[in-house]
């Protein structure tokens, strides 16, 4: 008989009135309350994930640093898996599960939250894809979008679904569900064929390399999140950034209205969250049943 599950009391949160963001006045307490008023629908995205952390203890505008591996200051709401690393020993990785841990990494100056393309359930099997269209100097933004509809129209034809995220910043994600089985070599070099056939077929618009001397006037497709231990931003997410931008969800329909990806900030976000009537990427959970196309 399975354990009834104990009930925690939310993390005290410790200087809530320091600012996070300063252009917009934002503190911690509203970062929290973000969090908390956006929860049912980030943790979908984020729980039983292995985490990397973009901590910013000095707010948005200071120093921030990347985590990945537990420690038992994060909380207890934050929890450890043993995962093999590249030198094949083993480290403890960091997951959460619920709003309790959502909330334990926002007290400890948490901003960002990357999880991996698989869960702790099946950690050798990624079961999504992600296209990061970040646009180099000169690119403008209505040709980001088409960019990330082009990404759409490849994947359809091979087979598909897929669905747009703004990243936050300055660029598009999109994102396929796939059923697990592949590895991450495979799913990997899947998404590497893609961005490098867009990239080979129109020069003057993609380029699949993540060269700087490259990137003036075209955009990079960025393919290398799909690797093993690899991430990238979850849905809902703040970024770490003058603006307080979020990596917001969005129909397809709705891309074309707009104007920047990074439109969603905090405020506009939550108020997001509260008025949906149904979720920006209704279909997801029967794209989950997709598999990955065979290439070649």
């Amino acid at each position: 008989m399975a354990r009834p599950r104990r009930e925690r009391e939310p993390p005290r949160l410790t200087s809530p009135d320091k600012v996070v963001y300063a252009r917009q006045g934002i503190t911690k307490r509203q970062v929290a309350d973000y969090y908390r008023a956006v929860a049912a629908r980030l943790l979908p995205q984020v729980a039983r994930r292995p985490l990397s952390l973009l901590r910013c203890p000095d707010g948005a505008g200071g120093p921030c640093f990347f985590q990945k591996h537990h420690a038992d200051a994060l909380g207890e709401g934050v929890h450890a898996v043993a995962l093999r690393e590249q030198d094949g020993g083993e480290a403890d990785y960091l997951y959460i599960e619920d709003v309790e841990g959502l909330l334990a990494l926002v007290q400890m100056n948490t901003l960002e939250l990357h999880p991996w393309g698989a869960t702790i359930d099946d950690l050798e099997h990624p079961d999504r894809l992600v296209f990061d269209l970040d646009p180099g100097p000169g690119v403008g933004w209505k040709a980001v979008i088409a960019g990330a509809r082009d990404v759409r129209a490849r994947l359809r034809a091979l087979g598909l679904e897929s669905f747009a995220r703004l990243s936050g910043g300055k660029g598009v994600h999109v994102v396929a569900p796939i059923r697990p089985g592949p590895g991450w070599d495979e799913a990997k070099g899947f998404c590497e064929a893609v961005a490098g056939a867009m990239a080979a077929q129109r020069p003057d618009r993609y380029v699949a390399t993540a060269s700087k001397a490259r990137r003036r006037g075209v955009i990079f497709i960025d393919w290398l999140r799909n690797g093993r231990g690899a991430t990238s931003v979850a849905s809902w997410s703040l970024r770490a950034r003058e603006g307080a931008g979020v990596a917001m969800p969005v129909r397809w329909e709705e891309l074309g209205r707009v104007a920047s990806g990074d439109q969603y900030d905090l405020r506009r976000a939550q108020r997001r969250a509260a008025s949906l009537r149904t979720d920006p990427w209704r279909g997801w959970a029967q794209a989950l049943r997709q598999r990955l196309p065979r290439l070649g």
